[in-house]
């Protein structure tokens, strides 16, 4: 939901500083995999209940993540560079409630309902972008930078990297902020799938009646 918002303000920054980065060498494919080690490591710094060095951790992994994206919109964006930077994302918010798991076992119940929610909310967003690319819509949805298509939605990268914040500032909290966050992306995925429903049934109707189904 804030994605495209901030998008407009920092991508501008973002893009200066991936050009200087791409112009000095940089590699994107290689910043997002050091991005990923950056955010894995929030993990142990988690579990051992170290949560300002693990808050610095999530927020150095978004950085990279958002400057590993400029610097391959310098140089070149490419198929496999999109795919590496996804998983190494979705990886990363993984990881994240495993550390609180990890914390206290008090926890685990309600890390364990926030990762079977990301799992809705990471199939809702790329089964659309596959399904998306089998019927040729070339167009990025609202996010037209991205190199694959972008199914928007009321949780998106912004909004769960606010939830980690707040779970690393308020950790006694976790349980009760981990519920609320896993059903916020539970309407997201819902709210998905209804719209992709609504937009194919469009287009097999179209299809039905004999006009090509539009891209």
């Amino acid at each position: 939901m804030l994605d495209a918002l901030l998008r407009r303000r920092l991508d501008p920054l973002l893009d200066r500083l991936g050009c200087s980065l791409a112009a000095r060498g940089a590699n994107a494919n290689s910043m997002s995999l050091v991005g990923l080690a950056v955010g894995l490591a929030a993990v142990p710094l988690l579990a051992g209940g170290r949560y300002g060095p693990a808050l610095a951790a999530i927020l150095l992994n978004r950085v990279i993540d958002g400057l590993d994206g400029a610097v391959a919109r310098c140089r070149g964006i490419t198929p496999f560079g999109g795919y590496l930077d996804i998983v190494c994302d979705m990886a990363f918010y993984a990881a994240v409630p495993v550390g609180f798991a990890l914390a206290d076992a008090a926890n685990a119940l309600w890390a364990a309902l926030l990762l079977a929610s990301f799992v809705c909310t990471a199939s809702s967003f790329l089964g659309r972008a596959v399904m998306a690319e089998q019927r040729g819509d070339h167009s990025r949805g609202p996010q037209q930078r991205k190199s694959f298509f972008y199914a928007p939605g009321l949780v998106e990268g912004s909004e769960t990297i606010l939830a980690f914040v707040l779970f690393c500032l308020l950790p006694a909290w976790f349980p009760s902020l981990a519920a609320v966050f896993a059903g916020l992306c539970l309407l997201t995925a819902a709210a998905r799938l209804l719209d992709a429903y609504r937009a194919f049934s469009r287009e097999d109707v179209v299809a039905v009646a004999g006009e090509p189904p539009k891209s």
